[in-house]
């Protein structure tokens, strides 16, 4: 027959227990000055003639007698450049008389008229420092670019 039970100078087996670790890691930023740069603006004027017509207006005002009898009032009227304002008078007999016509027309001319303009132009220069030095944080060595 056979002995299935343990010696008797061995402990029985117990469950082992592993400890569990776990880590987390905390990401933070932080703003740090990699450089400078430098910026020289200039303007350039330069003297420009440029060439935009006067235009003027000159009006010329016309009556022109009629003496005409008119069952209603005639509007004001349009003839190519011309406008025609029609004055009225009433009479005794209660009848309009068309007494005359302002015409009233536009004559209108375009000289050249040449004028000097300054037109102004700006140009940036960008410069940057030769060396940029970024600090190590903890751990990490110092890194530099050109």
């Amino acid at each position: 027959m056979e002995n299935n039970n343990p010696p008797y100078n061995e402990p029985p087996k117990q469950a082992a227990s592993i400890p569990v670790i776990e880590e987390q890691l905390k990401v933070e930023k932080e703003v740090v000055e990699t450089g400078k740069l430098r910026l020289i603006k200039k303007v350039h004027e330069e003297e420009q003639e440029v060439d935009i017509p006067l235009v003027q207006e000159n009006i010329t005002v016309e009556h022109v007698a009629v003496d005409q009898y008119v069952d209603n009032p005639p509007p004001v009227r349009q003839e190519g450049d011309t406008t025609i304002y029609p004055v009225l008078q009433e009479v005794l007999v209660k009848k309009l008389l068309l007494v005359e016509e302002v015409r009233v027309t536009r004559h209108r001319t375009e000289t050249p008229a040449p004028q000097h303009v300054t037109l102004r132009k700006e140009e940036v220069q960008v410069s940057r420092d030769n060396e940029i030095r970024i600090e190590p944080s903890e751990g990490t060595e110092p890194e530099t670019t050109t």
